[in-house]
C-alpha cells in the first residue's frame, strides 16, 4: 500500500498529475478540490494516496487531506460507485459540502454532480448518512503556502481547452462543458484550474 507521495510536482493537467519521487515519476489522479491547492510545477508537494489494483491497471489517487481520502474510500464502498465517479463527486464538492448534502438528504444537489442520477443519490444518502455522522471534517489543508498556480502566459484558448478536457474526463458531456465555459467571465480567470472550478460552480447551480 502506498500511503503518501512526497516529491516534486512536474506535471499537472486535471485530473492527472505527475510527482517526481527520487527520480521516479508517479502518475496520480486527483479531484479538482485537491488541484485547487496544488503548488506550481517544479515545487515540492506531498499528497496522501489511495492505491487501486485492477486486472488491467494499477492506479494512484491523490488527496490534499485525510478527510478527502476518507470520503473517497467510503464512496467506493457504495454499490455502483467506482473510483472515477468518486473522484467526480469530490471534484464537484469538498468533503464538508458533500457531508452536509448527505446528512440533509439533499437529493437535488447530489444529482447535479456528473454521473449521479436520482437512484445513485438516494443510495449515497442511505448508505453514507450514518458513516458521515462519525466524521470530524476539517477544512482542506494547503499543500504549499504558495499553492496558487497561475498560468503565467498560457493563452486563454489553451487554458479553456485544458479545462474542457478535464470536465469531460470528470464525466460531463462535451456540450455541457463547452456551454459552461462559454458563460465564464474570462477577466477573472487566470488558470485552467480557475476555469474548471468556475464552470463546475455554474453547472452545480442549475
Amino acid at each position: 500500500m502506498i500511503s503518501f507521495l512526497s516529491g516534486i510536482l512536474v506535471e499537472k493537467t486535471a485530473p492527472f498529475l505527475v510527482i517526481d519521487v527520487n527520480g521516479v515519476g508517479y502518475e496520480v489522479q486527483a479531484s479538482l478540490t485537491t488541484f485547487s491547492v496544488l503548488p506550481k510545477t517544479g515545487e515540492a508537494v506531498r499528497l496522501l494516496t489511495h492505491f487501486v489494483v485492477r486486472e488491467d491497471a494499477q492506479l494512484l489517487y491523490g488527496f490534499a487531506d485525510a478527510a478527502e481520502r476518507q470520503l473517497f474510500r467510503t464512496l467506493i464502498k457504495v454499490n455502483g460507485v467506482g473510483p472515477k465517479l468518486a473522484l467526480a463527486i469530490l471534484s464537484g464538492m469538498d468533503a464538508a459540502s458533500f457531508s452536509r448534502c448527505v446528512l440533509a438528504g439533499d437529493v437535488v444537489a447530489l444529482t447535479r454532480l456528473p454521473g449521479v442520477g436520482k437512484k445513485t443519490a438516494e443510495r449515497l444518502i442511505v448508505e453514507m448518512k450514518d458513516r458521515l455522522r462519525e466524521w470530524h471534517l476539517e477544512t482542506p489543508s494547503l499543500l504549499n503556502e504558495a499553492g496558487d498556480d497561475h498560468s503565467g502566459g498560457v493563452s486563454q484558448s489553451v487554458m479553456l481547452a485544458e479545462a474542457e478536457n478535464a470536465l469531460i474526463a470528470l464525466g460531463y458531456k462535451p456540450v455541457e462543458a463547452s456551454k459552461a465555459l462559454a458563460k465564464l467571465d474570462l477577466s477573472t480567470i487566470e488558470s485552467s484550474e480557475d476555469a474548471i472550478r468556475a464552470a463546475l460552480q455554474t453547472m452545480l447551480k442549475r
